[in-house]
């Protein structure tokens, strides 16, 4: 099953040069128990921004440059998603994102409750495709800046 995973503020903006604008330590306690002992796709970009391969996780960068990373399997060609067995979460980034999308089951959101001066954004999403399976606002506190909600999508057929 392939599945995004994806936090966002409320203009669906993701990041600004090539970083993430916030640190939500939930956000992120969820990814790692979401991703833990599956396979990660991202872009070359995100992969340079998180700097190493991540534990406990098959790790996958999607480039069309012809590159060797240690831990990491590189693919050139974003069909080739569609081959990987097992649960499989695309990560990132913008332009991964929207052409995952159409190859996605699940989408698993973190709305953060702010605006932030991004430059990458994550593709809206069609009411007619998806359907909220869960949604679930958490207050902002010492560890999360900004209030959150997370929100489960799964595909309508």
């Amino acid at each position: 099953m392939i599945s995004i995973i994806v936090a966002y503020d409320k203009k669906r903006g993701i990041g600004k040069d090539n970083a993430l604008c916030w640190k939500q330590s939930k956000d992120l306690s969820r990814f790692k128990q979401l991703t833990t002992g599956h396979t990660v796709v991202m872009g070359r970009k995100t992969f340079e921004s998180i700097g190493r391969s991540l534990p406990n996780r098959r790790n996958i960068v999607i480039t069309r440059q012809n590159l060797e990373i240690p831990q990491v399997e590189i693919i050139n060609d974003i069909n080739n998603i569609k081959e990987i067995q097992g649960e499989i979460f695309i990560i990132g980034g913008g332009e991964i994102y929207k052409n995952c999308l159409i190859l996605a089951e699940r989408i698993f959101a973190t709305e953060i409750d702010c605006e932030i001066d991004a430059d990458t954004y994550f593709t809206e999403i069609n009411d007619e495709n998806w359907t909220i399976d869960s949604k679930e606002f958490h207050n902002k506190d010492e560890k999360n800046e900004y209030n959150y909600t997370f929100i489960n999508y799964a595909r309508t057929r």
